[in-house]
């Protein structure tokens, strides 16, 4: 049993840190469980806190809670600060005004076996440029919050104006991730460390939206063409409702690198899923997600003119229709009734979420992956239950818009990064998770 509540110096000491706190923490899912491993936190209080849909609100209710921990709960939220690479916020706390000769927080971490933090940050993949930014940030970790179940009730409420999802499962989804590039044909890209965090976030959540998923890590352009093409010929599309399309890769705009440092034109792969080369999946939605550079330009923001002195971000750290045919081709149009088909355009039905927007780059944690996935992640687990995809990627930019990149003493501190979609839907698609009617 915890005794009652913190040590009084200790109890000041976050109280009058609390605005940086709030400002600067990260409370992850790594931090939240050395807390619980140290009994600081129980579950009850661990699922409260990571409900909680900003860094800054889950900040917040970490700190409220910390003081009535018993008067371990300081020294071993310092330790927990180390752990997860947050040393400055340990240092902010340890450096205590009050020296009373007694032995300080800082020196009875002295002897902590910890390591020691060392800074995330990518080289550039040209040293002309910026292009490899998908920059290493400190940011949130992947959530592994189990994906909330859509309701019956909800389901009947929406199901006869949206996109029909009730296929077991409801579709296949390809990810593609490119996280080691071919050294002697792709000199100039870099590795993408934490690359392989975000190929297996999006496996693991698109398992539980019920996908049969498929991931492909580190394939050359030719290589990325035949897999999708080989995707898009399934004729097992034929029995279910969706497609889900994830390609994750270094970039610049309308292209994607293949390991061997060739391109990949986005646009050939949208042909790919339309209409005419893809039949099975007419009228179905077909979902994509790009996570890659677009341009070498780095976002560094701007002050609001009527905004606070400082961002309270939560990461505190990114065709027209063809003319009709003439003569057979309109006669082989015709239906058993005599009255012409029904025409669909080339393209359509499609949704696509890029990380970041034309001619800028994208950021990237080389531990805990990319913000856009990390952001695509939290929100389908939490929303996707009763909102419309194209609904998510709103919050998604939302989210994006506020994090900000943390990287003192770089050019990257407090840089920024604006995810965008593009969308042909015609309904609304709700994916109806863990609902079989």
């Amino acid at each position: 049993m915890l005794e009652c509540g913190m040590l009084e110096r200790d109890r000041r000491t976050l109280q009058r840190r609390s605005a940086v706190l709030c400002k600067q923490l990260v409370v992850d899912e790594m931090l939240v469980q050395l807390l619980q491993a140290d009994d600081i936190l129980t579950e009850n209080m661990a699922e409260d806190i990571m409900a909680k849909k900003t860094s800054v609100q889950r900040s917040w209710q970490l700190l409220l809670v910390l003081p009535k921990r018993g008067p371990r709960a300081f020294s071993l939220f310092c330790a927990a600060l180390q752990e997860t690479e947050q040393q400055h916020l340990c240092e902010l706390l340890t450096q205590s005004p009050e020296k009373d000769g007694k032995e300080t927080h800082k020196e009875r971490l002295s002897d902590s076996s910890f390591p020691h933090p060392t800074q995330e940050v990518i080289a550039a993949k040209r040293a002309r440029t910026h292009e490899s930014m998908e920059f290493s940030l400190d940011a949130d970790s992947p959530i592994n919050t189990p994906v909330l179940p859509c309701t019956p009730d909800f389901y009947l409420s929406r199901c006869q104006q949206s996109y029909r999802m009730s296929s077991s499962p409801r579709g296949f989804a390809l990810v593609i991730s490119n996280v080691t590039f071919d050294p002697c044909a792709a000199a100039e890209l870099d590795t993408r460390k934490g690359g392989e965090v975000d190929d297996e976030v999006l496996r693991k959540v698109f398992t539980e939206l019920d996908y049969m998923v498929t991931v492909h890590r580190d394939l050359t352009a030719q290589d990325m063409r035949s897999c999708i093409v080989n995707f898009c010929q399934r004729p097992d599309h034929r029995t279910v409702d969706s497609c889900v399309v994830c390609v994750l890769s270094h970039g610049v705009e309308g292209a994607v690198y293949g390991t061997d440092g060739q391109l990949l034109q986005l646009d050939w792969m949208f042909e790919a899923f339309d209409n005419s080369h893809c039949p099975l999946l007419q009228n179905k939605p077909k979902m994509f997600f790009v996570q890659a550079c677009r341009g070498d330009e780095m976002d560094c923001g701007v002050e609001q003119i009527d905004g606070p002195t400082r961002t309270y971000s939560p990461s505190c750290e990114q065709r027209d229709a063809g003319r009709e045919g003439q003569g057979d081709a309109a006669s082989r149009q015709r239906g058993d009734m005599g009255r012409p088909r029904i025409k669909l355009p080339q393209r359509s039905d499609m949704i696509c979420g890029f990380a970041s927007l034309k001619g800028t780059a994208a950021m990237r944690n080389t531990k805990r992956g990319s913000w856009f996935i990390q952001e695509i992640n939290a929100t389908l687990r939490l929303h996707a239950r009763d909102t419309h995809l194209a609904d998510i990627l709103v919050q998604v930019n939302g989210r994006i818009k506020e994090r900000e990149g943390y990287a003192p003493g770089t050019a990257h501190h407090r840089c920024k990064e604006m995810s965008e979609f593009t969308s042909s839907l015609c309904k609304d698609l709700y994916l109806f998770p863990k609902y079989q009617p």
